[in-house]
């Protein structure tokens, strides 16, 4: 009896969706790895990020966070940033994208590799329906990736 429930949960999970694929909820997440160290990635992100204009508004240290509460994560650092002319357009579209901004790029080291992830700017236009909106998605998405690939180190 017990075990319906967790298959109950995603129906429903999927069903609030509007009836969306699958296929679809599983987008939207990009991807670069580095073999340098999480601090060396960090500090070529912050080159990257200056260097475009983009303004860091905070990093946040997860797993600083979980050592405080004697719990262990691999390193992982989430770093929020962004360019206010572009971001204010997509949020003038809809409102409801200010969850989704400033970018993130995430940092997180996996078995000896430092992962660079972020939100594809095409996944949020389709999450937030701003199908009506004339934005320059394609600009947003090749700057998010210019960024994680020098960071990585490409």
């Amino acid at each position: 009896m017990y075990k319906i429930f967790p298959l109950l949960g995603a129906t429903a999970f999927l069903i609030a969706l509007g009836g969306a694929k699958a296929d679809d909820v599983d987008k939207g997440i990009e991807q670069v790895t580095s073999d340098d160290g999480i601090d060396r990635v960090e500090e070529r992100l912050r080159t990257a990020l200056d260097e475009r204009g983009m303004v860091l508004v905070t990093m946040v240290d997860h797993s600083a966070n979980a050592e405080r509460v004697s719990l262990s994560l691999p390193p992982t650092r989430m770093f929020l940033f962004g360019n206010p002319e572009v971001g204010t357009p997509m949020m003038q579209c809809q409102g409801g994208l200010a969850l989704d901004l400033p970018q993130k790029m995430l940092l997180r080291e996996e078995d000896g590799t430092t992962l660079i992830e972020w939100n594809d700017p095409n996944y949020l236009a389709w999450r937030h329906d701003l199908d009506d909106c004339d934005l320059p998605l394609e600009q947003v998405a090749e700057a998010l990736s210019g960024i994680a690939n020098q960071a990585a180190g490409n």
